[in-house]
């Protein structure tokens, strides 16, 4: 499987994280692939693993070589010292169109890998700006403050605005062209449509950050090509709002 490389140094390595890759290896199927496991797998090192994203997400992740250098970004993380920025493609027009969200965020009582947002939870705050608008969706961009477990799908669910596909915090429908072409047809190839869109519309396009030894380390991934191709119908089918 190709690893797209943003970054490398000796200390570490950026990735484009394709969807639907795990990023440390699955429990009950080691047999999966998962991107901590390729990364070793072609530099015949151990990989430490710093954050994560969703199986679902793509876009930047970062890998540390040593222990120091984990030890390190570890800390940044924690601290909220790394600007992490999000394209994602939601559900209907923001109003406002930028904004801030600060919930709490708590895990499901009873659903479990599900978070929710609830005043008992840990503090959570996400920046929203919307890029592009259309009737039926925005592409957004994202920066997140803090690093809960799905914070931003969590968000975007609290004010309205489900993910597109997302099937845990929205109806998990897929990008359909019909959805927004008017007297959409098959062609005669055709006997069902083929979805645009079928994952998680969430990428996770710059990562921002100093290494120890004050190196500025800025990274980003272009917006992929099923979620470029969703914003492309939508510029041709639907009117755009301003």
């Amino acid at each position: 499987m190709k690893i797209d490389i943003l970054y490398e140094d000796d200390d570490l390595v950026i990735v484009n994280k394709a969807p639907g890759l795990l990023v440390i290896p699955d429990r009950f199927n080691a047999e999966i692939p998962s991107l901590g496991r390729l990364l070793e797998a072609r530099s015949g090192q151990k990989i430490w693993i710093v954050h994560r994203l969703d199986r679902g997400t793509s876009g930047t992740i970062c890998f540390a070589k040593n222990e120091t250098t984990h030890s390190y970004l570890s800390q940044l993380f924690e601290n909220r010292q790394v600007s992490k920025y999000y394209l994602g493609l939601v559900t209907g027009m923001l109003i406002p169109a930028e904004g801030r969200i600060e919930k709490a965020i708590i895990e499901h009582p009873t659903i479990k890998g599900k978070m929710i947002v609830a005043k008992k939870g840990k503090a959570s705050v996400t920046d929203y700006k919307a890029l592009e608008q259309w009737p039926l969706y925005s592409l957004v961009e994202f920066q997140i403050h803090t690093g809960r477990t799905h914070q931003i799908r969590v968000h975007m669910q609290s004010i309205g605005h489900p993910l597109v596909c997302d099937e845990l915090y929205g109806d998990g429908q897929p990008f359909l062209v019909s959805n927004i072409k008017r007297k959409y047809r098959l062609s005669d190839k055709e006997e069902i449509e083929k979805p645009l869109l079928s994952r998680l519309a969430l990428h996770a396009s710059r990562l921002e950050f100093k290494k120890e030894d004050g190196t500025e380390i800025k990274v980003e991934a272009p917006l992929p090509k099923d979620i470029a191709a969703c914003v492309k119908q939508l510029n041709k089918w639907q009117p755009q709002t301003s």
